[in-house]
């Protein structure tokens, strides 16, 4: 079914808005083990499916009320070790996808949307600044970590679908500029790991017929605790904060500030020597106003290269 929103219901298009967000996989600001070593030369292929179910933490003034939503994520990606001037890095290439389906209720009436394809795809350029050197595969065998500081630039391409028509795409017809700092300290088996991050948007020009939005920058504190348990075997810990994101729409600031926080674990393995996998989940701690989903998936990463 469809429902016809008058233009002029800016509160309701700006909250929408937060579907999009779910739609760009927000789980990758929890991902544990950007600022760490590894050969240079040495590739990664990751193929990794997720689900997401859940639904809105609103007012109950708000007009959209009763959302619950299904997001399935299926995403590739690539990432290459680089020799940075002397200093590791790492570049990435994800291209995600997603079937998204779900009801709202809408001032009453029940609105539906169902839609599969292509999410917007990113990069991203991770060089670790201080404690973590390129080094080859032989040099990497005796490396033990320390003390890591890091950067990275994640940058999120609108190449996604989107239908300026429909109020939830999977696209979201702007970039995003994503800066990250990180420190990771490795004390024995266990690993600290710690991230601040802030979410630039450029202007979707075309939302819903026309309207031009315009959304504050999104800040982000991370925090993983690793333990190696040797023999190929990892989990992590993770928790990640999101504050800020308030819109405004054809010039009206709305009342739509983003605050909400996760948590979630993830636990690795090897199958061999070029194979691993991953499970993971997430869940919402605490929602102010965003999304309240529960994430589980799965990952598998084949690795190749540095004469491995």
């Amino acid at each position: 079914m469809k429902i016809r929103v008058p233009p002029a219901n800016l509160s309701l298009l700006s909250f929408l808005l937060i579907l999009l967000t779910l739609a760009r996989a927000w789980g990758q600001d929890m991902e544990p083990r950007l600022y760490s070593n590894a050969p240079a030369e040495m590739n990664f292929f990751i193929a990794s499916y997720s689900y997401s179910s859940g639904g809105l933490s609103t007012n109950p003034d708000d007009v959209l009320q009763n959302a619950e939503l299904t997001v399935h994520s299926p995403t590739f990606a690539y990432s290459r070790i680089l020799d940075v001037w002397g200093k590791s890095g790492k570049f990435d290439v994800i291209l995600p996808g997603a079937q998204l389906s779900g009801s709202t209720d809408v001032s009453g009436m029940q609105a539906t949307r169902n839609i599969s394809g292509l999410a917007d795809p990113a990069f991203r350029l991770a060089v670790n600044l201080i404690g973590a050197p390129a080094l080859t595969l032989q040099e990497f065998q005796s490396y033990q970590q320390d003390l890591i500081i890091g950067v990275s630039m994640f940058v999120s391409v609108p190449f996604g679908q989107y239908d300026t028509t429909r109020l939830v795409n999977l696209g979201t017809n702007r970039w995003t500029f994503r800066p990250e700092i990180g420190v990771s300290k490795a004390i024995g088996s266990l690993t600290l790991e710690l991230a601040q991050n802030v979410n630039f948007f450029t202007t979707n020009r075309n939302f819903f017929g026309g309207n031009q939005l315009d959304q504050d920058p999104v800040y982000s504190t991370r925090a993983n605790l690793v333990y190696n348990f040797g023999g190929g075997v990892t989990a992590v810990l993770q928790a990640v904060y999101f504050a800020g994101g308030r819109t405004t729409l054809n010039g009206l600031r709305q009342d739509d500030f983003i605050q909400t926080s996760r948590v979630g674990g993830t636990l690795s393995f090897d199958v061999d020597h070029y194979n691993s996998v991953k499970l993971f989940a997430s869940r919402g701690l605490t929602i102010r106003t965003g999304t309240d989903f529960t994430t589980i998936g799965a990952a598998w990463q084949h690795r190749w290269g540095a004469g491995l």
